[in-house]
């Protein structure tokens, strides 16, 4: 049985404007052990996913309309406040996007460090205080004896990230959501974040939730991958199906984006237009204004849904867009410009 598994999450907000479908029926399953990678552009409900798991979605406006998300035999979205509590930062704990506000300015590393471990477990002051300084040390920060005693203004937003790291980490949990988690670091020090999640895996069996844009990193350390865009899931599978055998026009047009694959000297490229507005009635594939292959029939109706190609490989089959040949060929012949709707936003 899967550590976690997810059903038709539903998560809207619901504004004065309009009703926003940020994620709208998202499905998957984490093992022990194993990563899931999520991919996509900003705005395609990556984090709210994530944070729709741990309930720390604003209410109001947010709102987890439907689905299920069976944690070890538990729904963590019917869950009570007091279990959830026991839950959320020791069993399943979380590094945040943004460093810069994620830690209290006013209190000391050391304290944000020993107050996570503490409220999970009995240890006390000195005890905790040790294996602060050793997630410190763990993360790399250099002297860690002494910085633990420091406030946050005095680390520079890539130590503030590593703290971050460390503060998931000190629990020992078996869940790890990673949103961005090496956003502000180089990539020296990326390697190692990322090499310490892997031992941990490999000494205590943590499954990982890795939510990013680098594709680099997903298809270099990922088991699973699943790329959304406007609040659905548009491929799934194992990382070798999803990056070797790509189906679906997003997947492929996010795949043409990655500099190092691109001929030296040339302009980038990236994918025209822009995500549409889930605030209001989407037809069809809601990647069709943006899709680059010709296209075989207007959008209408409800949006595709999943269909699968092999074991565990599935994507959202349209069937508006002849997408059988390579994408290379199509950007040659310039159709994706012309198939560009002024309604999409222009090119990106």
């Amino acid at each position: 049985m899967a550590l976690l598994d997810v059903k038709d999450l539903t998560t809207y907000f619901h504004t004065r404007d309009a009703v926003v479908r940020a994620v709208d029926g998202v499905s998957f399953s984490v093992d022990r052990g194993e990563t899931l990678g999520i991919v996509g552009e900003s705005g395609s409900g990556k984090s709210v996913t994530c944070y729709s798991l741990m309930r720390l979605i604003p209410e109001p406006p947010g709102r987890i309309e439907r689905g299920t998300a069976m944690f070890d035999g538990q729904d963590l979205l019917q869950m009570g406040k007091e279990s959830l509590r026991k839950i959320r930062g020791n069993r399943i704990s979380m590094i945040f996007q943004d460093p810069m506000t994620s830690l209290n300015p006013y209190l000391r590393i050391s304290t944000q460090l020993m107050e996570a471990l503490q409220t999970h477990h009995d240890v006390d002051d000195r005890e905790a205080l040790k294996r602060a300084t050793a997630a410190l040390e763990e993360v790399g920060i250099p002297e860690a004896s002494k910085r633990v005693k420091s406030y946050p203004h005095e680390f520079s937003g890539g130590m503030r990230q590593r703290v971050m790291i460390a503060m998931a980490l000190i629990t020992e949990p078996d869940l790890l959501i990673a949103d961005e988690p090496t956003t502000a670091l180089d990539v020296t020090v990326q390697a190692q974040i990322l090499d310490i999640i892997k031992q941990r895996q490999e000494k205590m069996g943590t499954a990982v939730i890795l939510v990013t844009h680098d594709l680099g990193v997903v298809a270099g350390t990922c088991d699973k991958v699943i790329v959304m865009y406007a609040g659905r899931v548009m491929e799934s599978g194992t990382a070798e199906q999803v990056f070797y055998t790509p189906r679906h026009p997003y997947m492929r047009a996010l795949q043409k984006t990655i500099p190092s694959l691109q001929v030296k000297g040339e302009q980038l490229y990236t994918i025209p237009g822009l995500p549409p507005d889930l605030g209001k009635q989407i037809d069809g594939c809601a990647f069709y204004p943006r899709c680059p292959y010709p296209k075989l029939a207007s959008p209408s109706g409800d949006r595709p849904g999943l269909v699968e190609l092999e074991s565990g490989h599935c994507y959202a089959d349209c069937r508006l867009c002849d997408s059988s040949g390579p994408i290379e060929s199509v950007l040659a012949a310039g159709d994706i410009v012309d198939d560009i709707r002024p309604e999409s936003g222009g090119a990106a």
